[in-house]
């Protein structure tokens, strides 16, 4: 796979053959980034770290709906589909893991 570098916005970075995004926060008050270093401490991490899971737990929270594992409950709910019927071969069919 060939990767231009040059071709990235100022939001990204490439890394081996990755391509990483970066997100700058400006005007950050003094107070608020001595809280974050503060709360990252205290998690026994760095604060670009501690950031990262501050901004993950607050788009996708540990208590959000994962649409894979309700459409499994309702499935075990109805009395699973072990015994439907599958034409072909199934020995390419794999359960999923929604976690």
């Amino acid at each position: 796979m060939h990767i231009d570098k040059y071709a990235f916005s100022d939001y990204a970075l490439l890394v081996g053959e990755c391509i990483v995004p970066i997100l700058t926060v400006r005007n950050l008050p003094d107070e608020t980034h001595r809280a974050l270093r503060h709360r990252a401490a205290e998690h026994g991490r760095s604060t670009e770290a501690e950031v990262r899971s501050i901004l993950e737990e607050a788009v996708r929270p540990a208590k959000r709906l994962k649409i894979g594992t309700e459409l499994f409950r309702i499935g075990q709910e109805v009395g699973g589909m072990d015994d439907l019927e599958i034409p072909g071969d199934r020995s390419e069919i794999r359960r999923a893991d929604f976690e």
